[in-house]
């Protein structure tokens, strides 16, 4: 598959225009010590409270009458599953989500009030029952990041950091999973803002990408693995196929933290930067807290992926 161009982005940035939010790249004077500093990107501003807005909008305003008339299915812990409901309720398209029944309860609600029909399935079910369902009702499958559209979307988030990021920028740290967003965003820094550097980042308890990079060839986990991290929307078991193409074609480095520090900077962020920020959201600035030193930047820009996160939780993460 040929990987996403500047005029795929471009074309993404453009319809989106006015559904997803232009977030700002905040300075955080908090984090810097005198040898670097860091510029927050949050994408927990979003109306559905995470990035995945800008993917999904892109892929179902870009669908034909047709497929429209179908309606969508899509699988999801939460964040994709908010958006895909989101974009379709603002299209008038029927949309299918099938979550696993360990996705936090308000990213089920959430994608319920948007109006989508939410399947709770076993985590071990999250990708048969879509294809199951597209097959018996012709439903179009929505994937959460391998496919050039949502890539292309996702990516507008490094269109905006190359456009607003201070001249010394030279690091961008970004959560990955399944990849889309990392994808997105290397390719529009890479083919944008040459010169600075794209690393991902993951929890140590779901560490595929960085074994995936690493290796050359796309690294599978266990599911039941996977979900032993709090950061729930990186649970993914691998990169997507086209994501792993762009992984190893822009992404200079993926590096991983552990659960104590992404718990950490959830907190740091809510307390320091106010900033509401779920784990998987927060990786990337526990990235920056805990490995700027072994990373070698000194401006560095982290995308804050998503702010969807039970307050029973953020309550224990702010208390501990």
């Amino acid at each position: 598959m040929a990987l996403v161009g500047v005029e795929e982005l471009r074309a993404a940035q453009r319809r989106i225009a006015g559904v997803a939010v232009r977030t700002p790249l905040l300075p955080c004077p908090w984090a810097q010590d005198g040898r670097r500093s860091l510029w927050l990107k949050p994408e927990s501003l979003q109306p559905t409270g995470a990035f995945k807005i800008r993917g999904a909008y892109n892929r179902l305003a870009a669908l034909s009458a047709e497929e429209r008339a179908r309606g969508v299915v899509a699988q999801s812990s939460g964040n994709h599953a908010q958006a895909v409901a989101y974009a379709a309720q603002l299209l008038g398209i029927k949309a299918v989500i099938v979550m696993p029944e360990a996705s936090p309860a308000v990213k089920v609600a959430n994608t319920r009030a948007f109006g989508a029909e939410v399947l709770l399935v076993t985590p071990e079910r999250r990708e048969e029952v879509p294809a199951e369902l597209a097959e018996e009702h012709d439903y179009v499958w929505v994937p959460p990041y391998d496919d050039p559209y949502i890539i292309a979307g996702q990516g507008t988030v490094g269109l905006e950091i190359g456009e607003d990021a201070p001249d010394q920028l030279d690091t961008v740290l970004v959560p990955i999973s399944g990849g889309g967003l990392i994808s997105g965003v290397a390719a529009a820094i890479k083919l944008t803002t040459p010169g600075v550097r794209v690393i991902g980042v993951e929890p140590e308890l779901a560490a595929h990408a960085q074994g995936s990079l690493r290796a050359g060839t796309r690294v599978v986990w266990p599911v039941a693995d996977t979900y032993r991290t709090i950061a729930d929307g990186l649970r993914q078991p691998s990169l997507g196929v086209l994501p792993f193409e762009h992984v190893q074609a822009y992404v200079d480095d993926i590096v991983t933290v552990s659960e104590q520090e992404i718990r950490d900077a959830v907190a740091v962020l809510a307390q320091r930067g106010r900033l509401v920020a779920e784990p998987s959201g927060a990786v990337s600035t526990a990235a920056y807290l805990y490995r700027a030193g072994e990373l070698g930047g000194r401006v560095f820009a982290a995308v804050l992926s998503g702010g969807n996160l039970e307050p029973t939780l953020l309550s224990e993460l702010l208390t501990a």
